[in-house]
Parts: structure tokens; C-alpha cells; sequence
């Protein structure tokens, strides 16, 4: 029998890993991991999501971020050209990173503040750096077709019936859902987190990336995202704050997002709910067109 080509065995070992990655998406859903509340680490979704960003053309603007922006879906942007690759469980430094470190640069970078706590994914940084040039061909086939296998399984819906579902939704009233036990939790935690050090670390390394991006013509503006009163009201965020804007005192560095807060809701104090994560983005559309 004569041996099977070299083509051949990879796109035989491109099925089997597309196969794998199948299986472990339905273990995933099976177990429950698929519910709204993000986990504290959604590395498939950001693998994805990253995966997409470097592979297809670059866009207009990009979104970095935690679980706060995580929340802004991209279909809840009008522009088709908007990325988001907020990180949930993340830092907004490891996708600022990772724009920074790409060939081309988007027009304008949004970059999140409110959580600024958690040190650099330096493996997401490396794998998504921009050098896969300098990864063997031999395993790029491969890599091709497990990309190709996730863009088809996350491909995005129908544009109108997204329009139409977002419109319906921004037509109900806030959610009346009671969360007091969930923000009483999380400010509790918040109180007694200290993230003097690595907030002030990660705004010095934002303000060297955005010198970076700048001198590359792009352009990058920094954003607060609401959250309830008790949770700004804590230790971590207002010392983050503090740090922040001691780092960036220049109001011009800012984009003002001006949501009307009697309109907003939040599932544990510091994530939007989703109607709530709807008139904010439009809200950030609103000030960039102002911009």
C-alpha cells in the first residue's frame, strides 16, 4: 500500500483536531459552563475571539477590556467594523498588548479602567503577538482549519433579526431583578482587595502602549464603564480611579460615556445586564461620533 501524502495526513489531523475542539464545545455546554455570568476565565472565547481579530482584516475600532466590557456585545455596535476583545477575568493590558503588537493598527482603541487589578496574560500576549510567521508551516494547515471550524461555530447571526431583537429589547422597562445579595457579596470582596501595586503598574505599562499606538497614527482613548453606586463606592475601584487619573489627568485622553444611569441595571453590581450593556454601547457610539 503506498503511504498517504503529506497533505493527506494534515487535513486528516486538522479533522481530528476540529473533532476534539466539537467535543469539548458540547462537554462545555453540558456541564453548564455556557450560562450569562462569565467565569473567571473564558480562555476558549478569547482564544476565538483573539483568533478572529489577527486573522481577518483590521478594524475600525477596538474595545480592550475585563468582564465590565466584556458585557458590550459586538452586535450591540451599529459599526460592522468594531472589535471587542475584552478579556473576561482578564486585564485590559493584555489586549492592548496585543493590538500594540500587530502590523496594522485599528483607527481608535478603547481602553477600559475599571479594572486594573490583574497582572498581563504574557501567553495570550506571545501567542497572539503578531509573529506566527515564525511558526513552523508544517503545523499551519492545521491551524488554519481548527480557525476556519471555530469562525463556523461562531458565526454571527442574521443582521436584521439582530436589529430587530435589540430594538425589542431596549423597548422594556429595566430589569426589577433583586441582586442585593450579589452586590453585597462583591462589595465585600472589593473593600478588602488591594491593587495599589498592580493597578499602578498596569496604567504606567497603558500609558507606554498608547505612546506606542499614537506615534503609529492610531488613536487610543480611555473609558470608564458604569457601575452600580455601592460598587464604585469601594476601596478597589476608587483607589483604581485615583491611580488612573493621576496617570491620565488630561480630560482629552478620556471618552465621556453619557448612558442615562436610571436606565441601567447590573446582574451583581459590576456587570450590565444586557439591555443595560445595549444603551451603553450606544452610548460610547454616541461619543466617538461627538469625537
Amino acid at each position: 500500500m503506498k503511504p498517504l501524502p503529506a497533505l493527506s495526513w494534515l487535513f486528516k489531523c486538522a479533522l481530528a483536531a476540529a473533532a476534539v475542539l466539537l467535543v469539548g464545545r458540547f462537554a462545555t455546554v453540558s456541564t453548564g459552563a455556557g450560562l450569562q455570568q462569565p467565569a473567571v476565565t473564558t480562555r476558549d472565547g478569547s482564544l476565538v475571539t483573539l483568533n478572529r481579530y489577527v486573522q481577518e482584516p483590521t478594524p475600525d475600532v477596538v474595545l480592550v477590556g475585563s468582564s465590565v466590557t466584556w458585557r458590550l456585545k459586538e452586535e450591540y455596535f451599529s459599526a460592522s467594523r468594531m472589535r471587542n476583545l475584552a478579556l473576561a477575568g482578564g486585564s485590559p493590558v493584555t489586549g492592548l498588548e496585543i493590538v500594540a503588537k500587530q502590523q496594522r493598527l485599528p483607527k481608535t482603541v478603547l481602553i477600559e479602567t475599571n479594572v486594573l487589578s490583574r497582572p498581563i496574560d504574557r501567553a495570550l500576549v506571545e501567542r497572539f503577538s503578531g509573529n506566527e510567521r515564525s511558526d513552523s508551516s508544517f503545523f499551519r494547515p492545521v491551524r488554519t482549519a481548527i480557525a476556519a471550524f471555530e469562525t463556523w461555530n461562531h458565526a454571527p447571526p442574521d443582521p436584521a433579526r439582530v436589529r430587530a431583537s435589540l430594538e425589542n429589547l431596549l423597548r422594556q422597562p429595566p430589569s426589577t431583578f433583586d441582586n442585593r445579595a450579589y452586590v453585597e457579596r462583591a462589595v465585600n470582596e472589593m473593600n478588602a482587595e488591594n491593587a495599589t501595586t498592580q493597578a499602578h503598574a498596569n496604567a504606567i505599562r497603558i500609558r507606554q502602549l498608547i505612546e506606542t499606538i499614537e506615534r503609529r497614527g492610531s488613536r487610543a482613548l480611555l473609558i470608564d464603564v458604569p457601575l452600580a453606586p455601592e460598587i464604585e463606592g469601594t476601596n478597589l475601584i476608587r483607589t483604581t480611579r485615583a491611580i488612573v487619573r493621576e496617570v491620565f489627568p488630561d480630560a482629552n485622553a478620556w471618552l465621556s460615556i453619557d448612558a442615562p444611569r436610571s436606565e441601567l441595571r447590573f446582574a451583581d453590581g459590576v456587570h450590565l445586564d444586557e439591555r443595560s450593556a445595549l444603551i451603553v454601547a450606544r452610548a460610547i457610539e454616541n461619543a466617538l461620533a461627538s469625537r
